[in-house]
């Protein structure tokens, strides 16, 4: 055996080092990093290590980690769940705080409101579910009815128990559907039986898939495509003995699933695809091969390529932001994706192409600089494995997706990993790269000024601010799940967090949306309020990055106050928190008039900040602004 087959990765050394030495916790940081480069059996290796960090240590070391609680219940032996949920959570920046039930305590867990499920508050709640929930209940001689009655009441019973969670519990609960293993369909002799028996089975989950749409609390991950890819159901003697009755290499897959889940639940969502061309979308050299001689949709290869473009595209077509970062001549490209008509994508899906032949990583910067997104939200394909090094190594925030010679796996390589799964799309989404392109034409038409305030006044921006209503809670869920710029607390609010304040008569949801001369914005903001007593309190303030700069935060406050004062509400109080990303804001209260006042945390760790408005004093709307508001009874 050679040396490449034997060595240990050098970011395994570093982690497994780390680990020994006791500092893994003080190196948490990186870890994302070392991650990233290790192949899945090491990646599991290090997610046992991982799973015995305390989480406090971590967090005295970096104490802007995001950290969620998650509660694993379920059906059958779910122990060797835990470290592959450590391992994705850390593979994103996050912290795990686990909270395992008992054996089999899933029924008590969601039906019990005193049980410890409930106690801790979990931000997702795991409830894993198994084939032999449903087998188990059959009698020693079984018929396709038999099944259908067992798969009929457990359904019942999660319905119920559904409910009892969005009554008593918080975050998201996820189910999964149960994949019919292949030993019990053999058992029946009668291959009339066994398509019946298929056919309820399936309608069976599909009931269980469908929970979903009637429930925002709740999430489904389907099984049955990871075992059509290859993936085991069930490991026998593990089934047997241990009673562990989904296989190893099926929890890993679907801890990967819980992964992007709580990535987007700790607003880390990916927004933006960005592409490589020779090699990536195309075939050939463009700059060798010119424009007619690249492979696209013209020959098997060509078509392999063309395939990958659709799947591209789809993603674009729900709000994934697409871009280009190649090494290659700018008018060459651009040429190409004009005169190429059999090719899928047009210059029009992508909202920058960057060809040019710098460092790749430093385009990769520029483009986020000019998105005003966070590395974090990048994701960089590319065929090249010196690229794709490059870009981890200088950028590791970035996520990187290597792709190798052969365009038929391009597809799989690419959509492996849920970079952009999210729990919802809304219209806003599917008018994204609209509005990013709209945003291209303010920066050009703001180069055209000299100063800043000629820019804003002819920009005409009108602003209008609305009690929040049935239609905007999946947006404005979204705006708190995936804004991190301008975010004061970074309060994460699920469509059932929302629904919840928008029913509660103390607590306010103001919707913030804009217009200009170039176009609509849309819902582009939210600030969460509430009465208590005399006083108004802001808890969390949200603000898309595409509308920072323009005066729509002061407008806002000015609103606010001014209702507050109408109301007559003492004074106005809000809330900073600080995070990795937040920092554009810490000052963003005592800008307009908020006096701090001391809070517990300024004599522990620092951590919030909080301030008051005494309504002594009006906020200035910014003249170049029109406001349009609700009148705000109630809370303001």
């Amino acid at each position: 055996m050679d040396d490449t087959q034997t060595a240990v990765p050098e970011s395994a050394s570093q982690l497994f080092a780390a680990f020994q030495r006791g500092d893994l916790a003080s190196r948490y940081a990186e870890v994302p990093g070392w991650l990233a480069a290790l192949p899945d059996a090491e990646r599991l290796r290090a997610g046992h290590l991982l799973a015995r960090l305390d989480p406090d240590d971590v967090l005295r070391a970096h104490p802007t980690t995001p950290v969620l609680t998650l509660a694993i219940t379920g059906h059958g032996t779910l122990a060797p769940l835990l470290a592959p949920l450590t391992m994705q959570l850390a593979r994103h920046g996050l912290l795990l705080r686990p909270v395992v039930s008992a054996f089999d305590g899933y029924v008590f867990d969601l039906a019990d409101p005193t049980s410890r499920l409930y106690a801790e508050k979990p931000d997702l709640t795991l409830c894993v579910l198994d084939p032999m929930v449903v087998l188990d209940e059959l009698p020693v001689e079984w018929q396709p009815a038999d099944v259908a009655r067992a798969f009929d009441e457990k359904v019942q019973l999660l319905e119920h128990l559904v409910t009892e969670f969005e009554a008593r519990g918080r975050g998201v609960l996820v189910l999964n559907t149960l994949p019919l293993p292949r030993l019990w369909q053999a058992q029946l002799v009668d291959l009339g039986a066994r398509a019946t028996l298929g056919a309820l089975w399936r309608e069976a989950n599909a009931r269980l898939l469908r929970l979903a749409a009637g429930h925002p609390s709740l999430v489904v991950v389907d099984l049955d495509p990871f075992l059509a890819d290859g993936v085991a159901l069930i490991e026998q003697r593990l089934s047997t003995y241990a009673r562990a009755h989904l296989s190893p290499a099926l929890l890993a897959v679907y801890a990967a699933e819980v992964g992007h889940l709580a990535r987007h639940l700790a607003g880390r969502t990916r927004k933006c695809l960005v592409l490589d061309l020779d090699g990536t979308l195309w075939g050939g050299i463009l700059g060798e091969d010119g424009v007619e001689g690249i492979e696209v949709a013209d020959a098997p290869r060509g078509e392999a390529f063309a395939r990958f473009q659709r799947v591209v595209r789809q993603l674009g077509s729900q709000g994934v932001l697409l871009a280009i970062v190649s090494k290659n001549d700018r008018d060459l490209v651009r040429e190409a994706l004009r005169r190429r008509t059999d090719m899928p994508l047009r210059e029009d899906d992508f909202v920058r192409v960057t060809a040019s032949w710098r460092p790749k990583h430093e385009a990769l910067a520029d483009l986020a600089e000019a998105l005003n997104l966070g590395l974090d939200s990048l994701v960089f394909v590319d065929d090249s494995r010196f690229e794709c090094e490059l870009v981890s190594r200088e950028l590791p925030a970035v996520a990187v997706v290597a792709l190798d010679d052969e365009p038929a796996s391009h597809p799989t390589r690419l959509l492996s990993d849920g970079w952009f799964a999210t729990r919802g799309l809304t219209a806003e989404d599917r008018t994204r790269v609209t509005k990013y392109r709209e945003e291209a034409d303010r920066n050009d038409f703001l180069q055209s000024f000299d100063s800043l305030q000629g820019y804003l006044r002819e920009l005409r921006v009108s602003v209008r601010l609305a009690d929040a209503v049935e239609s905007d809670v999946p947006r404005v869920s979204q705006l708190s799940l995936r804004t991190n710029q301008f975010n004061l607390t970074t309060l994460r609010m699920q469509p059932g967090d929302v629904h919840q304040l928008l029913a509660d008569p103390h607590s306010r949801v103001l919707t913030i949306r804009s217009r200009d001369r170039f176009g609509d914005n849309g819902l582009v903001g939210a600030v969460f309020m509430r009465r208590s007593g005399p006083d108004v309190h802001i808890d969390n303030f949200v603000l898309s990055c595409r509308v920072f700069s323009r005066g729509i935060e002061q407008a806002c406050l000015s609103t606010i106050l001014d209702q507050a004062r109408a109301s007559g509400a003492r004074a106005v109080h809000g809330t900073y928190r600080p995070s990795a990303r937040n920092g554009f804001v810490h000052d963003l209260y005592p800008r307009y008039g908020f006096e701090r006042v001391p809070t517990a945390g300024d004599h522990a760790d620092g951590d919030i900040a909080c301030f008051r408005h005494s309504l002594a004093e009006p906020l200035e709307t910014p003249e170049h602004l029109h406001v349009d508001a609700d009148p705000g009874e109630g809370t303001a």
